[in-house]
């Protein structure tokens, strides 16, 4: 309507005399007709009535207003006059399923796919130990990792968290999967902060892969920080496209 600060009764008198022009906005002048501005008083009217049941609900109301719309298509910025610069939209990502499931953050999706990607990505990671460590500390480690690895399949993430601190604490390996699957964990006992700081890890050991960044995006968007995380998803997308070249 007109935005103009009209006292109620005298609202009532122009609505009941039909005197639309008074109360529609001077901007829309030319922009409807007789017949649609007594439309939009009549349903005005039936708005103010005080009794409830006179008055039409919410979905008889929005067809009635459906009725009167005439350019639907018509973005809302031409409709309100604001200019629009015309940079072209964004390509859509093509994501694989994991990147899908940290876009959804969809948890559930990311421990499975987590799951069977085991510890193939962990290939090639340099872990340089003496004689001493693996005769003495290697087996401890291992075990750690296992265990870790019980719990995580099981979806005991709490006791998968401390399992792979224990391994991740030992420092007699490295490994990008377990900062991987440890980040999940965080995320699904809800502590967000400490997951990204696994994901970053997991970047640090390999910077390269794919999984860490999108990982990133999905602890950035539990954080309410989309556009950081969108950029995570855009780096693990360019990365994907990398490894599929090669």
């Amino acid at each position: 309507m007109s935005g103009k600060h009209i006292p109620p009764s005298h609202a009532l008198d122009l609505i009941r005399g039909k005197n639309f022009l008074m109360l529609m906005d001077s901007a829309l002048e030319g922009h409807f007709s007789n017949d649609d501005g007594e439309e939009l008083v009549r349903l005005a009217s039936r708005c103010l009535q005080y009794e409830a049941r006179e008055r039409p609900n919410a979905k008889s109301l929005v067809v009635s207003l459906m009725s009167l719309q005439k350019e639907a298509e018509v973005p809302s910025y031409v409709l309100m006059g604001i200019p629009q610069g015309t940079t072209s939209p964004k390509q859509p990502l093509s994501l694989t399923p994991f990147g899908e499931a940290c876009l959804r953050f969809d948890l559930t999706a990311i421990h499975e796919i987590l799951e069977k990607m085991g510890y193939k990505d962990d290939e090639g990671i340099a872990n340089e130990l003496s004689f001493q460590m693996w005769t003495s500390q290697m087996q401890d480690t291992l075990n750690s990792k296992k265990h870790g690895d019980s719990a995580f399949r099981a979806k005991d993430f709490t006791s998968a968290i401390n399992h792979y601190t224990q391994f991740i604490d030992g420092g007699t390996m490295v490994s990008p999967t377990v900062y991987a699957r440890r980040c999940l964990s965080y995320l699904m006992n809800d502590k967000p902060q400490e997951a990204l700081g696994d994901a970053v890890q997991a970047q640090a050991v390999s910077p390269e892969w794919p999984t860490a960044f999108y990982l990133q995006a999905a602890c950035l968007f539990s954080l309410g920080m989309e556009s950081d995380a969108q950029e995570n998803l855009k780096d693990g997308t360019n990365l994907e496209a990398k490894k599929s070249k090669n």
